[in-house]
């Protein structure tokens, strides 16, 4: 078996090759596998093995399509994290984000089309969806994106839905809610509150600090991830979620306690435009799979803020 994995340098796809070459998915316990990376300043090597027998890594850009045509032949299935993913980049410029989530997608399936790949997993959101004020997402909800970033996924949505409906592909889609764990950028909420905290620097809450997110351990992600790719069906979509919902002021506060920090350094501050208020999944699509999530929340932030502190080499320019 081998697994080409795009964007496998990143906080979530690194997570998944490195569970995948420690023999943690039953079936691909000996699947080579080739990362495939244009390393911005979101992928990072110090992430993935390097030197593991069974892991290729080949620096490119998923807009190439004669890169991909170069590397892409022989493998049997295609796992697509590769995105730009910031919000708030997304605000204050959008080309980027539609670059590389829509044409970047549609580059990819046409390769994996050219090669014969058996199966596609393209990595999602939930935040295609939208902003829900009660109740839960199920996968037959309308898209409706409000920031460049959501708008450039639900469109790479689209394109893949439309290269199984058309040739007769076998893509499948999920769309996760908000992942936390180690190896997250530092551009994210709970990395940079954690190392801010940490070094007495001030965190900034958007508005009230009232907007609700669910949160997912990434290892949690990536099982889920596993199973789709293995029990699947073509052309679906499965939503990944956890069930734990809490605000923006919550989980800072809960950081601030786990990083005994001074809760002084909670600052308010302007809310980002187009801030969706609440995203919230129904998963229970994927339940019927045999998927439930593993690790606890409080635990799972736990650990999260110990390897921060453990590793500051690794997020810190003056470590």
């Amino acid at each position: 078996m081998k697994v080409f994995v795009t964007g496998g340098a990143g906080f979530i796809g690194s997570q998944y090759v490195r569970a995948m070459l420690a023999g943690e998915y039953a079936g691909y316990e000996d699947a080579e596998v080739t990362v495939f990376d244009l390393l911005t300043y979101a992928g990072n090597t110090a992430n993935l093995p390097m030197d593991h027998e069974r892991l290729t890594f080949v620096q490119g850009d998923i807009r190439d399509g004669a890169a991909l045509d170069r590397v892409l032949p022989g493998h049997d299935v295609v796992v697509h994290f590769a995105a730009e993913s910031h919000v708030d980049r997304s605000v204050a410029g959008a080309e980027p984000f539609v670059s590389t989530n829509v044409l970047g997608t549609q580059q990819l399936l046409d390769a994996s089309l050219r090669a014969r790949v058996s199966t596609v997993l393209c990595v999602s959101t939930d935040e295609v969806y939208g902003s829900i004020e009660s109740g839960s997402w199920d996968e037959n909800e309308p898209l409706l994106p409000n920031s460049p970033y959501s708008a450039s996924k639900a469109g790479s949505d689209l394109i893949a839905r439309a290269f199984w409906r058309t040739h007769g592909m076998d893509v499948r889609i999920t769309r996760c809610s908000n992942n936390y764990g180690p190896y997250q950028n530092v551009e994210k909420l709970i990395p940079l509150f954690i190392t801010n905290l940490m070094g007495g620097k001030p965190v900034g809450l958007y508005g009230d600090g009232g907007n609700v997110r669910e949160w997912l351990h990434v290892a949690d992600h990536c099982a889920a991830l596993q199973l789709v790719l293995t029990d699947g069906e073509p052309g679906e979509v499965y939503n990944i979620g956890s069930g734990v919902e809490v605000t923006n002021k919550e989980i800072t506060d809960k950081l601030v306690e786990l990083c005994d920090a001074d809760p002084g350094l909670i600052r308010y501050v302007e809310d980002r435009k187009g801030h969706d208020l609440r995203y919230s999944l129904d998963f229970g699509k994927l339940t019927k799979l045999g998927f439930s999530p593993a690790v606890d929340f409080t635990d799972g932030l736990r650990s999260t803020v110990e390897w921060y502190r453990d590793n500051p080499s690794w997020w810190s320019p003056e470590s």
